[in-house]
């Protein structure tokens, strides 16, 4: 038979077979298949084929993790594996708050008081307020007091999370088939609290813990599991009575929580107080003075909802890591599951490190959206894992190191094609932001390619006619002021030597003993002749301009450049002050290879904010300099340095 081809799905090839199908039967070899009322039939019949085929095709796609496309759909498979995506994360404020004027000190003056649960205090970020609130209550570490006057001290930092924090009450009914669904759909899952009490219980009843897998869970156990449902809400689940503690019938579930923007909380700052406290009788306590709100940290970590290829990449590593932390990519899983605020993270064995240290695991977290966690995160991180490193085995929270990649772009432009230069700017910029967001760059061992950006800029608009495009390196290096210490940045990617040196270059900065504006630059190691001598290494300085606008040297042998291994080593000084904020110096480089590649633990990001685009008219396409005399500029067609010392 004809009709064999089962696996097409075009509509015309399907028509087609089923005419064939039709002139092979006996019983129509005498139809007309082309201008009789036959034909619509045939497209009906065809339209249908086509409709059935497409939807069955998409249904198995949507039945494999790798294939599948709607969300929901993908937090279902995911879920088979024991897989929870991540919830939208709030952002994360410091804060302290002390001296809480409690009046004059008597019998009836409480011995402590607590921050209640639920808003602490307003922020602002960029001419917008968001509201900050905690999942639990703080009790002040101290009463003390002053001239007969009591003050309630809070001495520890407090964190407070972005959000507005709301209460769900369930009513359990074990007749039916109940859900606990939580409406609201952008919670932080991590702030969850779930309470359950009695019916003849007046309280709020005992506090169960959530869990993420049966491991030692008894029937006994007053846990909760969480997992992602339809349109991002989450389901709240309860024990069976053989791992977990089975609700008891008209108990009433209470469920707290913080509904957080995300990604667009981050940067707050500028708190002022909004909470409720209560006094050591339970009573609320209104204080007299107004509270003064210290910042400690501003508002970062914010992250929305874990995307679809997230949950597609991290489901299987963290199914097979089996809760146990071996391998780096269980490591990477594992640290994705324990601290949701995970963007990226790096794991790399002792025994790779230089000089080796065995029995120690080295880890490196790019949050999200943020650069650095604190110090309290990393010891989280560090306890939860001891529950699946092998004994023996040391895991180390190195901070953060990012590798910068900048572009100096000249782009010249048909003025006939082009509205105004600025606007082309603009257009251009806003391309380079939009490709600095692919996560091919913006990760561990990310690679950088040249290519990809000449394609890109000259793509932006008709009226481009060319574009020279310059690609330099930076790392940001952390200042210890008014103390002496040695630095080390790696760049992992090999520097271009210029013989006349300038490669190396940074912002300002002083050191003790002077009051110049100081940088750093380079001179590559020569032999007699004054020709390179292959060791392809070269000689740190310190250097400033004088008043006449010449380099002297400030401190001539400051350190060593390796420019084959891409790395600079600054010999023991003591920085004063730095031009950059947050005690930074930035050093850049220019790199042998236009196509840059991220180390393992090296953080590759494309820092379009600090690039240079430069607009010109081409006077050749204009067709003001037919001779092209005019046209060559070398300061911007050079491929490295021009020479200038500092970096600009």
């Amino acid at each position: 038979m004809p009709f064999t081809q089962f696996a097409s799905l075009d509509f015309n090839e399907i028509k087609a077979q089923i005419r064939d199908y039709l002139r092979s039967n006996s019983n129509f070899s005498d139809f007309d298949f082309e201008g009789s009322n036959f034909s619509i039939l045939i497209d009906t019949l065809a339209y249908n084929t086509y409709i059935n085929a497409f939807n069955a095709n998409l249904v198995a796609n949507e039945t494999f993790l790798d294939s599948a496309v709607i969300r929901e759909n993908v937090v279902s498979l995911a879920r088979n594996i024991g897989y929870v995506p991540r919830s939208k994360t709030a952002a994360t404020a410091s804060i302290k708050i002390s001296d809480i004027n409690l009046g004059t000190t008597n019998a009836s003056t409480p011995r402590f008081l607590t921050l209640r649960s639920g808003l602490v205090c307003v922020g602002a970020s960029e001419n917008t307020t968001y509201r900050f609130s905690i999942s639990d209550d703080v009790t002040s570490t101290r009463v003390i007091d002053i001239n007969g006057v009591s003050f309630a001290q809070f001495d520890d930092p407090i964190t407070v999370y972005e959000g507005t924090s709301l209460i769900r009450v369930f009513s359990v009914d074990t007749s039916i088939k109940q859900r606990f669904i939580i409406d609201s759909p952008n919670i932080d899952s991590s702030t969850l609290r779930v309470f359950v009490s009695a019916e003849s219980d007046t309280s709020i009843g005992r506090k169960y813990s959530m869990v993420d897998n049966i491991l030692n869970i008894n029937k006994n156990s007053e846990i909760y599991l969480a997992q992602e449902v339809q349109d991002e809400k989450y389901e709240i689940l309860f024990g069976d009575g053989l791992f977990g503690k089975p609700l008891e019938n008209k108990s009433t579930i209470t469920a707290r929580y913080i509904v957080t923007d995300g990604f667009d909380g981050n940067g707050a700052t500028n708190f002022s107080f909004q909470g409720t406290f209560t006094k050591s009788d339970g009573n609320i306590f209104t204080p007299s003075d107004t509270i003064n709100v210290t910042t400690v940290t501003n508002a970062s970590n914010g992250a929305d909802v874990e995307d679809v290829s997230s949950i597609k990449y991290f489901a299987p590593r963290l199914y097979s890591a089996q809760y146990r932390a071996v391998t780096p990519r269980d490591y990477e899983a594992i640290i994705q599951d324990i601290y949701p605020k995970t963007e990226s993270v790096a794991v790399i064995g002792g025994e790779e490190l230089d000089p080796p240290k065995f029995g120690q695991v080295q880890i490196s977290i790019k949050p999200k959206g943020g650069t650095y966690i604190s110090d309290f995160d990393k010891t989280l991180i560090k306890n939860k894992l001891k529950n699946y490193a092998i004994a023996g085995i040391n895991s180390e929270i190195v901070d953060l190191k990012i590798l910068y990649v900048e572009i100096n772009s000249t782009i010249y432009y048909n003025p006939s094609s082009i509205s105004s230069s600025n606007n082309l700017r603009s257009s251009i910029i806003s391309g380079l932001s939009d490709y600095s967001n692919n996560i091919e760059i913006n990760k561990f061992g990310g690679r950088f390619k040249y290519s990809k950006i000449n394609t890109l800029i000259d793509r932006i608009n008709n009226g481009i006619t060319s574009n020279i495009t310059k690609v330099i390196i930076r790392r940001d290096m952390k200042a210890l002021l008014n103390q002496f210490a040695q630095y080390e940045l790696c760049f992992g990617n090999r520097f271009y030597i210029n013989p006349a040196g300038f490669n190396i270059k940074s912002t300002g900065f002083t050191v003790s003993g002077s009051n110049e504006t100081a940088f750093l630059t380079d001179v590559p190691n020569k032999d007699a002749a004054g020709n390179l001598d292959g060791s392809m290494k070269g000689t740190l300085s310190v250097v400033f301009k004088n008043q006449r606008d010449n380099q002297q040297i400030l401190i001539k042998d400051a350190g060593i450049v390796d420019y084959k291994k891409g790395e600079i080593i600054l010999n023991t000084i003591n920085i004063t002050s730095t031009d950059s904020q947050n005690n930074i110096i930035e050093v850049q480089a220019f790199p042998e290879s236009n196509d840059v590649v991220g180390l393992k633990d090296l953080y590759l990001s494309f820092d379009v904010s600090k690039s240079t685009i430069n607009t010109f008219k081409d006077v050749i396409a204009s067709g003001e300099d037919v001779s092209g005399v005019v046209f060559t500029r070398d300061y911007y067609t050079s491929s490295y340095s021009n020479g200038d010392l500092e970096r600009k």
